[in-house]
């Protein structure tokens, strides 16, 4: 059965084609307008109620002239500056035609507050002296104003201009705060793809240079180990470079997906279940190595068999270079019901034997490493000589 889609657009099609929801079609949002709409209500009722308490008459001219002082709110984010201009003339034409009682209305607060967050300190000191100006004007401009006016004029303007200089600053401080957790999320990154690709280099290279040292040294008596090993080495080169296609991709995110970059899905990071492999590249590459098992490793969440992983990985790397391919290497993994425990222990160089690390090892950055993996995760790690001869490092990670 075929369905075929309508060719009618609808009512919400046609509204997104008219208007897109990434246009603005109006000059002020929604947020604009509900402020408005509250200010000249508040100063409507505010100038109707205080005649009846006092017995004045309410003037058509003054809720007419209350009603468009608020409109200009709504090109304030825009225009602070003119709009709180335009608000003070309309104030003053108000006080000298129709005076109010109430002498700080709502759209003449929210007018200075807004001029105040945007303008210089020279044109918030000109327009906050504007208003308690404005504020003061009389129908007689000589008749002068009480005390409590004047007192109570000045500390509104400067309770509100205070106010908009206080959520400057809060504003700038979480702006800065924001900013160097940003900074810390992107160094905090970028040592843990440094962590990926030392693991990376590390295990892979060393493993895949001695087995290519160990297909050279057999390729005129053994060419079927010679073959094994080649292929053991393609494999291990292969995975190396998915390992650090997957950190490019990290560092490629905000480009495109993986999926789209490659066509492929991106393959997920290795975890306790590839220790048996890992074990097996140490092996073909010469190196003793055993794993034991205690627990159940398969209620472990994938961040911690991560972790595990990359420990057990970076300790065989550092056996073979610093220890030699031969020396027997025994890897033990126990999972307890509130923690989970790997130690990696070699043997150390035996009794008369000769072997000379590669040169430019010792750096330290794999121990380094190690301890900033288990430390993300409240976790301790012990690496360090054994009395009698050998290496060990243990790491303890909570669950």
């Amino acid at each position: 059965m075929v369905t075929r889609r309508s060719t009618v657009p609808t009512r919400q099609a046609l509204r997104w084609r008219l208007f897109p929801p990434d246009v603005d079609v109006l000059p002020w949002t929604r947020n604009d307008a509900l402020l408005t709409v509250g200010a000249a209500v508040v100063d409507l009722v505010g100038y109707t109620m205080f005649p009846q308490v006092t017995g004045a008459p309410v003037s058509g001219l003054g809720v007419l002239l209350l009603t468009v002082s608020a409109l200009p709110l709504l090109m304030r984010r825009r225009f602070p500056l003119t709009v709180m201009t335009v608000i003070l003339v309309l104030g003053a034409l108000l006080n000298l035609t129709a005076p109010m009682e109430q002498h700080f209305g709502a759209a003449l607060a929210v007018a200075l507050y807004s001029a105040a967050r945007a303008g210089r300190p020279w044109a918030t000191a000109a327009l906050t002296i504007g208003t308690v100006g404005v504020t003061l004007l009389t129908p007689g401009l000589t008749a002068p104003r009480s005390f409590l006016h004047v007192t109570s004029a000045c500390l509104s303007a400067c309770l509100i201009v205070g106010t908009a200089f206080a959520v400057n600053r809060w504003q700038q401080e979480t702006e800065a705060n924001r900013r160097l957790l940003a900074d810390r999320a992107v160094a905090e990154e970028r040592r843990r793809i440094a962590r990926e690709l030392h693991d990376v280099v590390a295990h892979r290279i060393t493993t895949m240079q001695l087995m290519a040292g160990g297909a050279r040294a057999n390729l005129d008596h053994d060419p079927g180990v010679v073959r094994e090993a080649l292929v053991t080495l393609e494999g291990s080169g292969r995975l190396a470079l998915r390992e650090m296609r997957q950190l490019l991709d990290v560092l490629r995110a905000d480009e495109d997906t993986a999926a789209d970059r490659h066509g492929a899905p991106e393959a997920p990071q290795p975890g306790l279940s590839d220790l048996d492999r890992l074990i097996k590249e140490s092996r073909q590459a010469g190196q003793c190595a055993e794993l034991t098992m205690d627990g159940d490793p398969g209620r472990l969440p994938p961040v911690v068999g991560l972790t595990l992983y990359r420990i057990v990985q970076e300790a065989l790397a550092n056996a073979r270079k610093h220890a030699g391919p031969d020396v027997p290497v025994e890897v033990r993994l126990s999972c307890l019901p509130e923690r989970v425990r790997v130690s990696v222990t070699d043997g150390g160089v035996p009794d008369g034997a000769e072997f000379a690390p590669a040169p430019g090892t010792g750096s330290g950055y794999g121990l380094i490493g190690m301890r900033e993996r288990v430390a993300l995760h409240g976790g301790t790690l012990k690496a360090g000589p054994l009395p009698e001869a050998g290496f060990q490092v243990v790491a303890s990670l909570p669950l």
